[in-house]
């Protein structure tokens, strides 16, 4: 049931931030879905690759060696200086593992946790959309403003730091990235990344980067991480985890990297809400750091594989589709078929079975397009398109 269709005596019980959220515009649909037979999902942002074998084994020896009792809060020492290792070799982002990692449970937990440990009520968050649809509720229910930035299909919906300056204001306080970007596979250009940072340095602005899909990177593309850049390190929280590289979402770990001032309001979320990731997770990510790099390898080689087939396809059916640099979506424009980004996800759905969102979930500068997820099987996106090109010529 939803809180809109409670009675108001029962709803006025909730706090208003609650109330003020709408319910995810993702996950109606698949409510949908599991009543349905040979849907093709291109919905949720989930690899279709299995945990690699040797990460899923060291989850089955840490059981097996009795490693079921709690870690400390900040999480295992091993899995933070993996962690710490990582992030110095491949960006020059530097952390003490002992004092400024933070291992949560997935990259959620941790954006929630910083935005509640960071920001006050009143306090505005400056955040580009479409984005993730977590985002704005993370900003709400820490009683924080959300000041949205729109992006555009035009600048391949990469954030202009002009924009962002003309709305900074002095109840600003944090600026929110999650690049690359889900839904729009988008990718922040070096001189945009750069330009911004100057924005956080100039007006004092903390940065809160969500480097999920840091990985997942095509076209030559390369990842940056914005708290290795002059005078970041200092004003930036970094997100990361597990979940979309590794194909590790149900083992649930992230991290956050943060100046030990910040990280140790952020662990105080995490103590009194969660305690600790669980160690069985812990212990199979540190493998993975360690052994898995060859699958992630693997993975992504796949990936982009699928990317350049199924852009192309959409683009070759008359939904037009900027070239996706990151993540694992297609953000195609649905706006020429005369339909809302709903009613075409809607009837492609219940007229072809095949599942996508709308785009404007993630944002109002979504509409008139929706979110393909290519994180499934080359045969599959294969037919998805010959149905969605069905369903448009019916049109």
């Amino acid at each position: 049931m939803s809180i809109e269709s409670l009675p108001s005596s029962t709803r006025s019980r909730l706090a208003a931030r609650v109330s003020a959220v709408p319910a995810s515009g993702i996950r109606k649909f698949f409510d949908v879905i599991a009543t349905m037979p040979d849907v093709i999902s291109l919905g949720v942002g989930e690899p279709d690759f299995t945990t690699p074998a040797q990460v899923v084994q060291a989850g089955i020896r840490s059981l097996e060696a009795g490693r079921t009792h709690y870690t400390s809060n900040y999480g295992t020492l091993e899995l933070r200086r993996g962690i710490a290792e990582n992030l110095e070799r491949r960006y020059g982002a530097s952390y003490d593992p002992a004092t400024e990692v933070l291992v949560t449970v997935g990259a959620s937990e941790a954006v929630a946790a910083t935005m509640t440990a960071l920001v006050d009520p009143g306090d505005e968050v400056l955040l580009h959309e479409p984005s993730y649809v977590a985002y704005m509720p993370a900003i709400v229910f820490a009683g924080g403003t959300t000041v949205h930035v729109p992006t555009r299909a035009a600048d391949g919906f990469a954030l202009d730091p002009d924009e962002v300056e003309r709305r900074v204001t002095a109840r600003t306080k944090v600026l929110f990235l999650g690049y690359p970007c889900n839904p729009t596979g988008a990718v922040l250009p070096p001189e945009a990344l750069r330009a911004l940072a100057d924005v956080a340095r100039r007006h004092d602005l903390l940065v809160v980067s969500d480097e999920i899909y840091d990985r997942l990177v095509y076209g030559g593309h390369q990842h940056e991480s914005i708290s290795a850049l002059p005078g970041m390190r200092e004003r930036t929280v970094l997100i990361g985890g597990f979940s979309k590289a590794y194909a590790m979402t149900g083992w649930r770990v992230g991290y956050v990297c943060a100046p030990r001032d910040l990280l140790e309001g952020i662990v105080k979320i995490h103590q009194y809400a969660i305690m600790c990731a669980p160690t069985t997770a812990q212990d199979a990510a540190a493998v993975a750091l360690r052994e898995a790099e060859p699958d992630v390898e693997r993975m992504l080689a796949e990936y982009d594989r699928r990317r350049r087939m199924f852009v192309d396809g959409l683009n070759r059916i008359g939904l037009p589709t900027i070239e996706p640099r990151g993540a694992f979506y297609a953000f195609p424009h649905v706006g020429g078929t005369g339909l809302t980004s709903e009613q075409f996800s809607e009837r492609l759905l219940f007229e072809e079975h095949v599942a996508v969102v709308p785009g404007d979930s993630f944002g109002p500068s979504g509409a008139g397009h929706v979110r393909a997820c290519y994180a499934t099987s080359y045969e599959q996106l294969e037919e998805a398109l010959v149905r969605i090109e069905r369903f448009l010529a019916r049109l």
